[in-house]
């Protein structure tokens, strides 16, 4: 394992990696400003247009249940450059399509690309970063996953607006290719990352590798606990809006803002992760993180005014990655031996929850409107973490116990 000290530190190596996650995050919500102008240009209902943020979402998420064995048997960091190129140019085919069948056919391409990216990203993190430094390096890692998801929920709708949505893609686009150079650009100048991706021996491909990690029982575990944890709150997530618009009549950029500030939540975790790490221990983030959104969902709840509103989404941003990064730096080691695979189900289990979620919620929010379904986040969550908590408390005190290894 190459240790952060070494000649060749993995540190500008994991922030291209970061580029890169931030481009693919932000394709995950790009689109859905954009659908009014796709569907004006396209000659189609915004209800057909919208076919491109399933399309994608399907793709993505799906894909990343096969992307783990792309990386065990190539080398993450090859793998990553390589699906940043055709993100890249997947990217820019949207921006060209010339019909709404071309649109969701590039959406596709770039959905199977793009969604393999951040979990082969932190599979690497895990092979050069040693565990006891590893969970501060994801939390910076996470800065370009989130500024991608703020990007895509918010800077979608104004480039669309000021440059049209066309251009929005050559933007994101763009980017990917930018990412894509730099990593190759790594990948000869850096030996580290070359020797950390060096194709490991192999029994049985991706079946063999699939009963490796979910013939874990902690493995299983921790992708149960991640699958709860998108149900519970990403899902939920994504009705904030629709109920500010409806309670309040707020209007849409203000809602976009407002729910932004989720990401602003995530970006003070990664200021100040080291910090927290240092003084609160996995188990106490994860106790505090769930009291915190917990608090959130409670003042979305109640709030007699919106502008309570953004300080209860920067409250369940900050605690939904004080817990989720702790999920993120267990899952890189549940199955070292498979490691890329392991996240592969892993960030598959998240977004399989954020569809289930959405799938249980919505008629809730139809029938009764979102604030039940802030009340049951409001106490499943803080459930889920003590029981994550309990895990975490259990595991060590099993490693404590364990007898020394004879070398």
């Amino acid at each position: 394992m190459t240790s952060l000290t070494s000649a060749h530190s993995p540190t500008r190596a994991i922030l291209l990696l970061s580029l890169a996650g931030f481009a693919s995050q932000a394709m995950v919500r790009v689109s859905d400003s954009l659908l009014p102008q796709i569907a004006a240009d396209l000659t189609v209902t915004i209800g057909a247009a919208a076919i491109v943020v399933t399309a994608y979402g399907l793709a993505h998420g799906t894909v990343q249940l096969f992307g783990g064995e792309i990386g065990d048997r190539f080398g993450k960091y090859y793998s990553v450059a390589g699906l940043s190129a055709i993100a890249a140019a997947a990217t820019v085919l949207c921006g060209l399509a010339g019909s709404l069948g071309e649109l969701v056919g590039y959406r596709l391409l770039c959905g199977i690309a793009a969604g393999c990216i951040i979990p082969l990203a932190m599979a690497y993190i895990g092979d050069v970063v040693p565990y006891e430094q590893r969970q501060p390096v994801l939390g910076r890692y996470l800065t370009g996953q989130i500024a991608g998801l703020l990007f895509g929920q918010v800077a979608g709708g104004v480039l669309g607006d000021l440059f049209g949505w066309r251009n929005v893609f050559f933007i994101l686009g763009g980017i990917f290719a930018l990412a894509a150079i730099a990593l190759i650009a790594e990948l000869v100048f850096n030996p580290a990352t070359r020797a950390s991706s060096q194709r490991a021996a192999r029994k049985g491909g991706l079946i063999a590798e699939y009963k490796v990690v979910l013939g874990s029982r902690w493995a299983r575990f921790i992708t149960a606990c991640v699958f709860v944890e998108a149900g519970l709150l990403y899902a939920v997530l994504s009705f904030i809006g629709a109920d500010l618009h409806l309670r309040f009549g707020l209007s849409f950029t203000m809602v976009g803002l407002v729910v932004g500030c989720f990401a602003i939540g995530g970006l003070i975790y990664t200021f100040a992760v080291r910090m927290l790490v240092n003084r609160l221990g996995q188990i106490g983030l994860v106790i505090a993180g769930g009291i915190l959104v917990s608090s959130g969902y409670i003042i979305l709840s109640f709030q007699p005014v919106w502008w309570f509103a953004p300080v209860a989404t920067t409250l369940i941003g900050l605690g939904f990655y004080m817990v989720h990064n702790t999920m993120q730096t267990n899952a890189t080691q549940m199955s070292p031996q498979a490691r890329a695979t392991a996240l592969a189900i892993f960030s598959s289990a998240l977004y399989m929850g954020i569809t289930v979620g959405v799938a249980a919620a919505a008629p809730v929010v139809d029938r009764f409107t979102a604030v039940p379904v802030f009340l049951a986040a409001a106490i499943g969550f803080p459930l889920l973490c003590a029981v994550f908590a309990r895990g975490l408390w259990r595991k060590r005190q099993a490693e404590t116990q364990a007898p020394p290894k004879v070398e």
